[in-house]
């Protein structure tokens, strides 16, 4: 029997199958799993398609702004336009009301200047009336209703309603009002009641 089959524990020891691979493809265990690492023109084309992605997300993100910004500029003039017209609906409709409550009145005044007018020996009688008319005239200031003036100015049909011409004494010039006999008042531009009135031919 020979050395060789009398000592076996002196053979050389079989490498793994992998090692064996490894050794002949001469390939690093540490490498294994590894991804191949990119050349720089790679590195170049991946660093472009980035910017440009990041480039085309701005431009997005700006559009989605300035149309944010569209929009709340024009709810912002809308909010405007609704207050400012809910504002002259009020302010018509205190008019309104105001005018309606005047014309009710203004056959109490027409009475009561009248009565002014009249002849009398009670002068208490006749102070009271006139402290009653300015009293409705202070009212009146302060709701700014206005006499509509027209004795001696030409006459206007937008404010003057002509019930009668006479003829022109003179000195006057046609189409003068000579006399009133109903005093017109006004709100602001609107018209109360018109003033009644005698215009000279």
């Amino acid at each position: 029997m020979s050395e060789e089959m009398k000592n076996p524990a002196q053979q050389p020891e079989e490498q793994p199958a992998e090692e064996t691979k490894a050794a002949e493809t001469g390939a690093p265990e540490e490498n294994a799993g590894q991804e191949p690492k990119k050349h720089g023109k790679e590195k170049k084309k991946d660093l472009a398609a980035e910017l440009e992605a990041a480039k085309a997300a701005a431009a997005a993100a700006e559009a989605a702004l300035s149309a944010a910004k569209d929009q709340l500029l024009r709810t912002a003039a809308e909010y405007e336009n609704f207050r400012k017209r809910s504002a002259r609906e009020q302010d018509a409709a205190f008019n309104n009301g105001v005018g309606f409550a005047v014309s009710q009145i203004l056959a109490i005044l027409d009475t009561l200047d009248m009565a002014a007018n009249a002849p009398t020996t009670d002068e208490n009688y006749k102070k009271g009336v006139m402290m009653t008319l300015d009293k409705a005239a202070a009212a009146f200031k302060v709701l700014k209703v206005e006499e509509i003036p027209a004795l001696g100015l030409p006459f206007d049909p937008e404010v003057h309603s002509a019930v009668m011409q006479q003829p022109a004494a003179e000195g006057q010039e046609s189409g003068t009002v000579v006399q009133v006999f109903q005093k017109g008042y006004k709100l602001g531009d609107k018209v109360v009641r018109h003033a009644t009135v005698v215009v000279a031919e």
